[in-house]
């Protein structure tokens, strides 16, 4: 696959060099700002390695699913289409916030006006229904066709979904303390919640009995959809869609459902692992202190 592709595309259509330029300056400014320039912010303390990794980890997965050949291959297969999705919105998002310390974003809410709007737009039911409401609507035939084939509103729709898709993570994995609403049961609940919310879209795709995006088996749309991801100028023939038919349109379309509700269960199974840990490290530190209150002297033996 990956020879057939770099074989009709080029360098600049699978790479996208300005945004993966644009992508290794923020990671560069994102370790400079941790680190030298640590200094300049108040109470600011060092950031381990591995939450530099996941931050940095986070801006890369942002630009594979947006700029890099992902986004590319998404256009040619339904089933790519998919692990975009999921790379963007359910591994994204979390490599961010674990990465993010909350001395970075603190300076933010200095100003009590913008903390209580700010918690006012983040409250984790909205959070959890937007999002999930704006995954289910996208993945509606007649939406998603109009979608691929309109340049503008794509990218406008998709870049909503990813402020959503923030929005509810950081429900679960906020890096500030103070917007930390939920208690870890609650959290667990809510990872469950969007699980079971987006099963249904995932079950529409995976057990329909027949092709339901024309984007993806229409020459001629497919060829308009993709053309959208090249640098300009560049036209596609829609005799190329015989080319990339790797496989059947329904089994790419089944295996792009699975694809998505296997990625998407793989992450909150990993994040619900993390939410699990602190939960009994916490309740460990609770039955330590009670142990040293109960009996101070064999405690500090």
């Amino acid at each position: 696959m990956w020879d057939l592709v770099t074989s009709q595309f080029s360098f600049t259509a699978l790479w996208s060099p300005v945004f993966l330029a644009g992508t290794v300056v923020a990671a560069l400014l994102y370790l400079a700002v941790v680190g030298p320039l640590r200094s300049r912010f108040t109470h600011a303390v060092p950031v381990p390695w591995y939450k530099k990794m996941s931050f940095v980890a986070g801006l890369f997965a942002f630009y594979l699913g947006f700029g890099g050949p992902v986004y590319l291959i998404g256009h040619l297969m339904f089933s790519a289409h998919m692990f975009k999705m999921a790379f963007v919105y359910f591994i994204t998002p979390p490599l961010l916030m674990f990465g993010t310390p909350a001395w970075l974003v603190r300076p933010l809410f200095r100003y009590r006006a913008v903390e209580k709007l700010f918690k006012i737009v983040m409250h984790p039911f909205p959070s959890l229904f937007m999002f999930n409401l704006l995954v289910s609507l996208y993945h509606i035939p007649q939406l998603f066709d109009h979608l691929m084939a309109n340049y503008t509103l794509h990218i406008g729709y998709q870049a909503v979904l990813f402020v959503t898709a923030l929005f509810m993570w950081w429900q679960v994995l906020t890096p500030l303390p103070e917007f930390d609403r939920l208690s870890d049961i609650k959290k667990i609940a809510y990872v469950f919640a969007n699980s079971a919310l987006l099963l249904p879209a995932c079950a529409l795709i995976i057990f329909a009995d027949h092709t339901i995006y024309a984007t993806y088996t229409d020459p001629a749309k497919w060829a308009t959809a993709l053309g959208y991801c090249l640098p300009a100028g560049t036209t596609v023939p829609p005799q190329l869609f015989e080319t990339f038919s790797l496989l059947s349109p329904m089994e790419d379309q089944q295996l792009g459902g699975i694809v998505m509700k296997l990625t998407q269960e793989t992450v909150f199974m990993i994040v619900l692992g993390h939410i699990f840990y602190h939960w009994v490290k916490k309740e460990k530190k609770v039955v330590d202190i009670q142990d040293f209150q109960r009996y101070p002297r064999l405690s500090n033996k």
